[in-house]
């Protein structure tokens, strides 16, 4: 056993002692109530959001422009680091391999599946747990799939680049920050909900701004996560040929 994997194994168990020590003799009480702000949010999230899932009501509405921020960080993260692994076409066509008639046939099944967990996840999110990143994060999973079975040249040819996948995904930032832009045409505050957008639609309940920023965060992070991959999936040979273009 190498002295590298000693030494890991010693730091899992001595953090593993550390903190059932600190365990037995902090003897943290489990909490009897609420605190305060955690009591304002279950009283008042359904009244003033539309919506009964606290967590999506908190992350788009009472800190929604944080939380559009952190959008646009992921997003730069996503530019930059694709901006390092540019390529041109060409090298990204050699990788026309794929898999089996029988492994694709199978893939498209699961990864129709797949997005309609995800559609689920995002449409209903601002009624039960779900959202527009897990959402988004199901799509980009079944991409995952996709693209070593179906190999990314052969992707490529059919229109799907990652070009296009950052544009999507600057389209979908846009239309974030419109949603959040909107109220203020009206004199209200940044990304402001129930004052400016309508809780329900011919009785079905969308809860806002809520359900549209689902949708947009859904679609900014199915196509970064996609467009990473489909340039993870390129061999190493390929993108020594591909750089130098």
């Amino acid at each position: 056993m190498s002295r590298r994997i000693i030494i890991l194994i010693l730091l899992f168990t001595a953090t593993l002692i550390a903190s059932f020590t600190a365990t037995i003799i902090l003897n943290p009480a489990t909490p009897s109530e609420l605190k305060g702000l955690a009591k304002y949010y279950v009283l008042n999230t359904i009244n003033e959001t539309a919506s009964p899932e606290a967590v999506t009501a908190i992350v788009w509405d009472y800190r929604g422009l944080d939380t559009i921020y952190e959008t646009l960080v992921l997003y730069l993260a996503i530019v930059g680091g694709l901006a390092m692994f540019k390529m041109s076409e060409e090298a990204l066509l050699k990788t026309r391999i794929g898999l089996t008639l029988l492994s694709k046939t199978s893939t498209k099944i699961v990864a129709l599946l797949i997005a309609s967990i995800a559609a689920a996840i995002v449409f209903h999110g601002h009624l039960s747990p779900g959202g527009g990143f897990p959402g988004g994060s199901a799509v980009a999973v079944a991409s995952m799939i996709i693209i070593p079975v179906f190999a990314a040249g052969t992707l490529i040819e059919k229109g799907v680049s990652s070009t296009k996948l950052v544009a999507i995904r600057g389209a979908a930032l846009t239309a974030l920050g419109l949603v959040a832009l909107l109220p203020v045409v009206k004199g209200l505050e940044i990304v402001t909900n129930q004052r400016f957008y309508p809780a329900s639609i011919l009785g079905l309940p969308i809860s806002g701004s809520l359900s549209l920023y689902n949708l947009f965060e859904s679609l900014a992070v199915a196509s970064g996560f996609t467009a990473i991959a489909l340039y993870l999936s390129i061999p190493e040979e390929a993108h020594k040929g591909g750089s130098g273009a």
